[in-house]
């Protein structure tokens, strides 16, 4: 039972692990199956698959199955490989299983207007805890948002200095303005947050970000910058909106590989890109396609 209290104590705190399983044993092993170790995130670990070698291999392999969020099977033959050899009577084989342990996805939506509110909906359905910020209480509060983990209703600044995003965290920027929203980006770049999203136009990302690097920024802090936010199905409506952001948010989430229709100015461009950002054609052209805000 440790194990599993374990697992929720890493779940509610926002961190991940990785479970291993002995699910199979033939001939002699030096401990039984389904025996389990969690390995969490910052390397320690809690209950144990035997000891020495495999343990090793396991607690590596572990890591790499937090990192890449996929489960894996490992096979050891404890009889053919001196490397296992424990001193003990020991000849078997066994296969092991390791499973990601994630935490509940948690978005940070900045903006309770239209595509907030809507925002707020999708994403909830689609498995994410959220956390709604805005300066008007008239439009964050929980009966406008009853689906939301908790609604924050105070002056931007203030709520930032009481947020602490960890790597596992989403942001969605959607306030009412250009300066809430560059006031917001500019806290969350230097966040660790995985996932960074503003709403409006390729033209305002340009300026935001020729801004905010004039400030000091540096330009690598943008690379997990998404804006335009979501990804391009030809949204008008904040309904419409709310469902591409939600997609781009689930197509990070995954991990999906292949190449999807994002309408980011900075994974197009690629932040700090200075013949990009300099060039006025090309921020003209950029302009257009904005989704609204």
């Amino acid at each position: 039972m440790e194990i599993y209290e374990e697992i929720v104590k890493l779940q509610r705190a926002g961190h991940k692990g990785a479970v291993a399983t002995i699910v199979n044993v033939r001939g002699s092993i030096p401990s039984f199956k389904s025996a389990k170790m969690l390995v969490r995130d910052d390397g320690t670990i809690a209950g144990t698959i035997g000891g020495g070698c495999v343990e090793a291999e396991v607690w590596q392999a572990a890591r790499e199955v937090m990192a890449s969020e996929k489960p894996r099977t490992l096979s050891f033959d404890l009889n053919q490989d001196p490397k296992y050899d424990t001193g003990l009577v020991c000849g078997g084989t066994l296969d092991i299983f390791i499973e990601p342990i994630l935490p509940t996805p948690l978005l940070y939506i900045f903006g309770a207007g239209h595509v907030g509110h809507e925002l707020s909906k999708a994403a909830g359905r689609a498995g994410f805890d959220v956390i709604v910020v805005d300066d008007r209480d008239a439009y964050a509060n929980a009966e406008r948002f009853p689906e939301a983990k908790q609604v924050i209703a105070e002056d931007f600044d203030q709520a930032l200095a009481g947020i602490t995003p960890n790597e596992s965290a989403y942001i969605v920027i959607v306030t009412r303005g250009h300066r809430d929203d560059m006031r917001v980006l500019r806290w969350a770049v230097q966040t660790d947050a995985k996932y960074i999203g503003m709403v409006g136009s390729r033209r305002k990302a340009i300026t935001v970000f020729r801004e905010l690097t004039n400030e000091g920024l540096k330009p690598e802090l943008f690379e997990r910058v998404y804006s335009p936010v979501g990804l391009d199905i030809g949204a008008i409506t904040p309904e419409e909106i709310a469902i591409s952001i939600v997609a781009e948010l689930i197509g990070i989430r995954r991990g999906v590989e292949r190449a999807l229709p994002h309408m980011s100015w900075f994974h197009r461009y690629k932040a700090g890109a200075t013949d990009a950002v300099d060039d006025d054609a090309t921020e003209k052209k950029a302009c257009c396609g904005e989704i609204g805000e």
